[in-house]
């Protein structure tokens, strides 16, 4: 198989490609630009739901690929610098617009594809949609991508700039690792407060996490496993 190039984030298809398609279904990546520690860019949850976007594009030929929205709500990340949140309320309505502009346009249903933990308000809009949309992965395919890929962390242990994230960053967009992952572990498991205090009660350096674990292989088979799961969203969201 050939390795997919992730160096270019955005569809690069023209308006009759996309007329020709007709696609009912589109993907949506939603991202943020917050911390993530010492060794990831700020991008990282934009690049992970951009990367996840185009593994699942390419094994769905039919799906629209859409750019990403780069921005969400990471006011929990707010101490440290770089971090740019949007209002809960902001991110409804965009979403919200995007999948109301496909609709006129003949597409009619849209998966989010979510790269940001703390985009709550996006379930709460796929829950009101009718039936017309699907957010994509939720926390149990986390869960079962993480073991199918080998990895011994959880999502609960390993939330922030750990194991899963550096690995997806080592497979698709090695060029954005910095040097030190492998010393920057650090385990806050009981973080009660986190959404009123800020995360930064609980980590000096953003991470929360286990990054010395982190591998391209086990990047690879978690999108790889994904791809996989997603087929039972497709199914549910626009049956045969």
């Amino acid at each position: 198989m050939v390795p997919m190039d992730f160096s270019d984030p955005l569809p690069a298809t023209s308006s009759e490609e996309e007329g020709r398609r007709a696609a009912r279904v589109a993907l949506l990546p939603v991202g943020s630009l917050e911390q993530h520690g010492p060794h990831l860019p700020l991008t990282t949850d934009t690049v992970i739901a951009s990367v996840l976007a185009r593994v699942l594009a390419d094994s769905e030929p039919g799906l629209r690929l859409l750019p990403p929205l780069a921005f969400g709500c990471s006011h929990e990340h707010a101490a440290w610098p770089g971090t740019v949140s949007v209002s809960a309320p902001t991110l409804h309505a965009m979403v919200a617009d995007v999948a109301a502009s496909l609709r006129a346009a003949g597409t009619p249903k849209l998966v989010v594809v979510n790269g940001h933990g703390g985009n709550h308000v996006l379930a709460n809009l796929v829950q009101a949609s009718g039936g017309d949309m699907a957010l994509f992965p939720g926390p149990h395919d986390w869960e079962a991508a993480r073991e199918a890929a080998g990895m011994s962390t959880t999502n609960d242990r390993d939330m922030h700039a750990g194991e899963l994230e550096t690995s997806v960053l080592l497979h698709a967009r090695p060029d954005l690792v910095r040097t030190g992952h492998g010393e920057a572990d650090h385990l806050a498991d009981r973080r009660d407060h986190m959404l009123t205090t800020g995360l930064s009660r609980y980590t000096r350096s953003g991470v929360v996490g286990l990054p010395s674990r982190a591998t391209a292989t086990k990047g690879r088979d978690l999108l790889a496993y994904l791809a996989k799961t997603f087929a039972g969203y497709l199914a549910a969201l626009d049956p045969k």
